[in-house]
């Protein structure tokens, strides 16, 4: 693999610290700036919005820009961002400098996605993705941990200097190791990209996306008190069981990306297949402490393995023009789904059936997210199910 996409991989890892930290720092946050506990928390929803919203008007903005130009300028904006977040002297300012930071989350990944596939040939396009995404599960397993002790025991606004640095690092490494991008293409424009966003594939890719991780967030944002109050582990555990997650995704990511690259159709709809079976079996496995780790493990390989098969559907439903547009709004359809699946889950919890159900009811998405990804290809009269993604190149 190129080193450019390492380059890459280390925007991602900077990124993903700076999404997940935030959430073993909202006691210390909540402290420092005299808000409630609750107040703190919408620090994680204004971010995900910000991801939302800024995903699609960025990458519409930058859209004639070389794309090394925009990554750049992506590293620029997000190295700012925390560079106020650590200089925020009140909660507000503090939100604004969330919501800034993550206006570079969608289109980085989006853009990045697209220049990933660019540096490879045709039949590695699926496990380039997955190796630029590999930051964003390394930043799980170490960087979020690392960061969450680094503001317990310095402040929390230490954290946010040391992200910082890492988006200066992921500014040079682009800027050296990535080539130059060549232009959008002259005849896109933004009613042509807007047109692609319209076909009825691409629209239910997204929909596929949401709903595929909706079911994941459901049960990954309630997974400590899961883990304290139905398998019985002590809260002292509940950090290690992560360090099992964080594996899976490394795991589930790169198989994903190879076997993306080999059939694209069948790992993506197997891989939500997979997800939906983990979910529902979590239900019986979470009783017994055994099988509660393993169960966590597998949801994070399941989980990761659809991120680079969904990612590459719908370049591929985009290809041409308003690709970088359509994987922007890919990576946002991701953070709708955090969004939404957190939610479900707050509802379960809330109004019943209970805790206990919540990781059954969450493997009803997946199931969705299939039937809609084989109504797209109902109407999508495209490759056979079983056609190599290197036949049809």
């Amino acid at each position: 693999m190129p080193l450019a996409l390492y380059a890459l991989a280390a925007g991602a890892f900077g990124i993903g610290v700076t999404e997940f930290v935030i959430m073993g720092l909202l006691l210390d946050v909540s402290a420092d700036l005299g808000v409630s506990i609750s107040a703190a928390g919408q620090l994680i929803s204004g971010y995900a919005l910000g991801v939302v919203v800024g995903a699609p008007l960025l990458t519409i903005a930058t859209g004639r820009w070389p794309r090394k130009t925009v990554l750049l300028a992506l590293m620029a904006i997000f190295t700012a961002g925390n560079l106020a977040c650590a200089l925020a002297p009140d909660y507000w300012t503090l939100m604004g400098a969330r919501v800034l930071t993550a206006f570079a989350h969608g289109t980085f990944f989006g853009v990045g996605s697209v220049v990933a596939t660019g540096l490879v040939a045709p039949n590695r396009k699926a496990s380039a993705i997955a190796l630029m995404f590999t930051g964003l599960t390394i930043a799980n397993i170490l960087g979020v941990p690392f960061g969450t002790w680094l503001g317990q025991a310095f402040g929390w606004r230490a954290t946010f200097w040391a992200v910082t640095l890492v988006g200066v690092v992921a500014f040079t490494v682009i800027f050296f190791l990535v080539p130059r991008a060549k232009a959008a293409p002259e005849k896109s424009d933004l009613r042509t990209d807007l047109a692609v966003l319209g076909r009825p594939p691409v629209l239910l890719g997204f929909a596929t996306t949401v709903l595929g991780y909706a079911g994941v967030f459901a049960v990954f944002t309630y997974i400590a008190p899961i883990l304290t109050r139905i398998s019985s582990f002590p809260e002292a555990a509940v950090s290690p069981i992560l360090l099992v997650f964080g594996g899976g995704l490394i795991v589930g990511n790169l198989i994903g990306g190879k076997a993306a690259d080999r059939w694209l159709v069948p790992s993506v709809l197997g891989s939500l297949v997979v997800l939906a079976l983990v979910l529902g079996a979590m239900t019986f496995a979470l009783r017994g402490q055994v099988g509660a780790v393993v169960s966590i493990g597998l949801l994070g390989a399941a989980a990761f393995a659809t991120v680079a098969p969904l990612q590459m559907w719908v370049l591929e439903k985009a290809e041409g023009a308003g690709q970088s547009l359509a994987s922007s709004f890919n990576i946002a359809a991701f953070n709708l789904g955090n969004a939404a699946g957190a939610w479900l889950g707050g509802v379960v919890i809330a109004h019943g059936p209970g805790l206990g159900a919540v990781a059954w009811i969450a493997a009803l998405l997946p199931l969705s997210a299939l039937a809609v990804a084989a109504l797209a290809l109902r109407l999508d009269r495209g490759p056979a199910l079983g056609q190599p993604v290197s036949a049809r190149s």
